[in-house]
């Protein structure tokens, strides 16, 4: 009996000092993959990579990135979603997700139940832009035109039920103006339109502008966000010029399966956060006009939430059908 009693102990004891709270020490144990809705070369397959680098020192082992681009994010996160909760398989998670919940008559998972979100990685501002010739010097400018002439103002932005396409919606409810949106199939175009006249304005994520900025290619009227854009902190926000209440961002995170143990969660989010905190990542990430920012799971979980109800009432406002 004795003998029994001691094995037993044996068997008990590495529980009993680990603790309620402690963490697998043993996770993780081999590589990890990053899935990623975008196809590679974007900003977001970038910030991806520059994480996944970050991740990998702090971790102990390799975070691999799988590029799985389609139309919604949908193959991307189906793969996470039938994965196994153990913290080895991860989502880029981003606005692109709340805003599908709406465009989708019915996807083949839950956005909110079947994702654990980790940590946000940060924001992206939009901005609109006018071609460095253009009759408008200012927003103010701009808007009083619309304003006098309802429906003639053309700002393009990238695919309906884009984000981009999305808050040029929502410009026009929350300035009081109606323009013209024209959509395109992807940013090159956005800016082919803008410097041959076809459009007045476009709405487009500052980053991939920054280069036509500094080549004096087009101008910048405003950002989108609440805050200053950090790359360009001497152009005002919406907001700023007036217009009350307009705060939009493109964003990213990461997120698993749901399921994922705690303990997982935590250590992962101390990854991302340890990784976001490193000059090599942070430099990188800022000089595509990236505002960095973790948070906590909870914090990520509220704000997929949140913007899930934001896009889905503009979408209904938008009169966009459902797929």
């Amino acid at each position: 009996m004795s003998r029994l009693r001691s094995m037993l102990a044996a068997l008990l004891l590495p529980l009993l000092l680990a603790g309620p709270g402690r963490a697998d020490t043993s996770f993780p144990d081999r590589a990890i993959t990053l899935i990623v809705p975008f196809a590679p070369g974007g900003i977001a397959d970038v910030t991806a990579r520059a994480v996944a680098e970050g991740m990998a020192r702090n971790l102990g082992q390799p975070v691999v990135v799988d590029n799985r681009p389609s139309a919604g994010s949908i193959v991307a996160t189906q793969a996470v979603v039938a994965a196994r909760p153990d913290g080895h398989t991860l989502l880029l998670l981003s606005n692109g997700h709340a805003v599908s919940v709406g465009l989708f008559k019915k996807l083949p998972y839950d956005t909110v139940k079947d994702l654990a979100p980790v940590s946000t990685l940060g924001f992206f501002d939009l901005g609109l832009f006018v071609a460095a010739n253009s009759r408008f010097a200012s927003l103010q400018q701009a808007m009083q035109y619309a304003k006098a002439n309802p429906g003639q103002l053309k700002i393009g932005t990238i695919a309906v039920g884009s984000t981009q396409h999305l808050a040029a919606k929502l410009f026009e409810t929350v300035a009081g103006v109606d323009l013209l949106t024209v959509p395109y199939k992807g940013s090159p175009a956005v800016l082919m339109g803008l410097r041959s006249g076809e459009i007045d304005l476009a709405l487009e994520i500052v980053g991939p502008m920054l280069p036509q900025l500094s080549a004096g290619v087009v101008r910048a009227l405003a950002t989108t966000a609440e805050r200053r854009n950090p790359a360009l902190p001497e152009l005002p926000t919406l907001q700023q010029m007036g217009i009350a209440g307009y705060d939009v961002s493109s964003w990213n995170a990461i997120a698993a399966p749901a399921g994922t143990p705690p303990a997982v969660i935590e250590r992962l989010n101390r990854a991302i956060r340890e990784a976001l905190a490193a000059p090599a990542v942070a430099g990188k990430l800022e000089k595509l006009g990236m505002r960095l920012q973790a948070g906590s799971p909870e914090q990520a979980q509220a704000l997929l939430a949140a913007e899930i109800r934001r896009w889905g009432e503009v979408i209904k406002a938008a009169k966009i059908e459902a797929e």
